[in-house]
Order: structure tokens, then sequence, then C-alpha cells
């Protein structure tokens, strides 16, 4: 008996950069970063079920290209993505990403997007989440240490999810802080352009640090975090890369997605391999507290998990159906015998 596939089983959904910006927009900014954060906190709910491993890098003195492979048994998952903070010296963006969702059973790809505006989404709407459970009770007011590409995402996510509205930005070039506040006209924000990172946290509750450059760095030092803050640090995201001094480390309870990836990149590198620190999952699961009190100072020590971007390519699938905002590309050889690939290729002459 002749088995045949699934129709069209070589047709790949593609999401290019075009189609995910004009998604995005017909969602609504604020409400895609809210509904990605539920697909994300979804996901670490069920973190047990997924394979986990560092993410795949290979660096080099101008950046990093690293691979962030996971899977949940049914559905396959990886993004490729780089990290180059020279870049912007040439035009050039600092992180780009593609990605893709494959079926576990047969192999199959079933998803392929842009991951470039997916990742600067779904690092926001982590964070956002992250905070959701360790902010203190009622913060409104974050400072964005460094604003570049991502400060805008960062604000729009902590709106959306935490109903923060007022904004203390900070930048070494104060263009990059015109353009953030440029760009988040009108949406909704009491904007306060800073002349230090010492004035952008006086008076914020959460503090965002999300500098580029791939270097050991000071960008906050323990004097300018008072009792009761969160600290959001994303900039700090591969070895030798760091923003905070070691003495706000160690009087924080530090919250962290995966601890193998965490001690090698984030701010946790500079403290002992067994400091302690708590997984995420385990508090969005009810497992273990995350703000306890009032004066507790908590640190979400982010670096970007595999899991997350397994989430943002899940949640862009589930909005794809009914739309028109993708391409269906012709990905994979699908010939009437699957034992004759070679015939398949030499039948293409007939047709071409």
């Amino acid at each position: 008996m002749t088995v045949h596939p699934p129709k069209n089983i070589n047709i790949v959904p593609f999401v290019s950069v075009d189609n995910m910006m004009k998604l995005v927009l017909s969602i609504g900014i604020e409400t895609f970063l809210s509904e990605l954060a539920g697909f994300i906190e979804e996901d670490f709910r069920r973190w047990e079920l997924f394979d986990k491993t560092p993410r795949v890098a290979s660096h080099s003195a101008e950046g990093v290209i690293e691979l962030m492979p996971t899977s949940d048994g049914e559905i396959y998952g990886f993004k490729y993505v780089n990290g180059h903070p020279k870049n912007t010296r040439t035009g050039l963006q600092t992180v780009t990403g593609i990605g893709m969702l494959s079926n576990v059973e047969n192999g199959y790809p079933v998803l392929l997007s842009e991951m470039t505006i997916l990742t600067a989404l779904r690092t926001a709407a982590t964070s956002a989440l992250a905070a959701k459970y360790l902010a203190p009770e009622g913060a409104d007011c974050m400072a964005i240490i460094g604003n570049g590409a991502q400060a805008e995402f960062q604000a729009m996510a902590f709106k959306s999810l935490l109903n923060v509205t007022r904004l203390r930005l900070y930048d070494i070039d104060p263009a990059a802080t015109d353009k953030c506040a440029r760009n988040l006209e009108g949406q909704g924000f009491d904007i306060s352009r800073c002349t230090s990172a010492e004035a952008a946290v006086e008076g914020a509750h959460i503090i965002t640090t999300v500098t580029a450059d791939k270097q050991y760095a000071t960008i906050l030092t323990d004097n300018m975090v008072g009792s009761g803050i969160h600290i959001n640090a994303v900039g700090g995201d591969c070895p030798g890369k760091t923003e905070l001094h070691p003495d706000i480390l160690l009087r924080s309870d530090i919250f962290v997605e995966y601890p193998p990836q965490t001690r090698i990149e984030g701010e946790i590198q500079q403290l002992s391999k067994d400091h302690p620190v708590t997984e995420l999952w385990r508090v969005i699961s009810g497992e273990l507290a995350g703000r306890r009190d009032a004066g507790q100072t908590t640190l979400f020590d982010s670096v970007g998990f595999a899991t997350e971007d397994f989430s943002a390519l899940r949640y862009i699938r589930s909005k794809l159906p009914g739309t028109v905002y993708f391409d269906q590309l012709d990905m994979l050889a699908d010939p009437d015998d699957p034992r004759d690939l070679f015939g398949m290729l030499r039948r293409a002459k007939d047709v071409a």
C-alpha cells in the first residue's frame, strides 16, 4: 500500500521582517507584548518538559554568533542570533536573528521567521514578566540606562504588564536618549531625560540596564541602588560582559533563567560558582517566593534563554492563520517516492 505524506508538507510559512512589523502593528504593540508574555509564562510553568542546554556560542573579538535550541517533546525550536556591539558604527544592527520550529515526529519545519524584531519583543516581554513577580508593589517609575535598540521595547512591555508610566532615560550618547524619547511620544509616558546614570535612578522603583558594549562595565555602583528596588539587568549577556558592581549582587536576591548558562554569561559570572540564585520558573510556578517584602532588593539577571524564543515562535505561529502576514516557501524536497530524490532532480530538467 502506498502511503502519501500530508499535502503541501514541503511548504513552510515564512514571516519576513516586513510581515512581522505588519503583524505586530495589526495586533497592537501592547497587546502583542502582553499576549507574548502569556506564552512565555505558560512555557515557564512547564519548564521541566523542555530540553535545556546553554546556547552554542562562537565568540570572536568582534562579537558572538549563537544557536539557541530547545524542544518540548512535540515541537523543536531554535534561533540563530548574533551580538556585535560595534556594528552600529557601520550602520548595522547589533543583534539580528532568525528562528525555526519543527515537528518532532517527522523533523519537518513548520515555521521560519525573522527574529531581529521578535527577539527585541520577547526580551522585553520576559523582563516585564519577571518584574511582575519581583518588582515592588505599585512600581510605576523605571530608569532605563542604555537607550539603544531595546529600550523602547522594554518601556512598552513594562507599561503593558505593570502599568509603568514614568520613565527616566540615560545614555552616554544623548542622541540615543532623544531617539528613545521621540519614539515613545504619545504612548502614555511621563519621560525625563537625565544627564547621568546617577540622576536616572533617582526616584525609580525599577532600574533597567540595557547597554551594548562587550566588556566588563560598571553601569550601576552599590551606592546608586537603594533598598526595595528591582533591577532588570539585560545588557550583561555573554562572558566578559557585565553592567553591575559585584557589591550590588551580594546584597540582592538574584533570579535567573537557566543557571548553567547565566553563571557563564550573566552578572553572576562575577560571583562564586555556588552563589545562591533562584530559577525564575520556580517563582512563576509558585514553588518559591519572588518578592517577599518591600525592603527586598531583587535582581533579574537576564541573559535570554531558548525557551523564550520557542515561546515567541509558538505565539507567532498561533497568530498567522487567517492573516496575510506570511509567505509560503517551497523549502523541502518532496519526491513522489521518498527513495527517489535523484529522480526528482533529473525530472526537473524536463519541467524547466
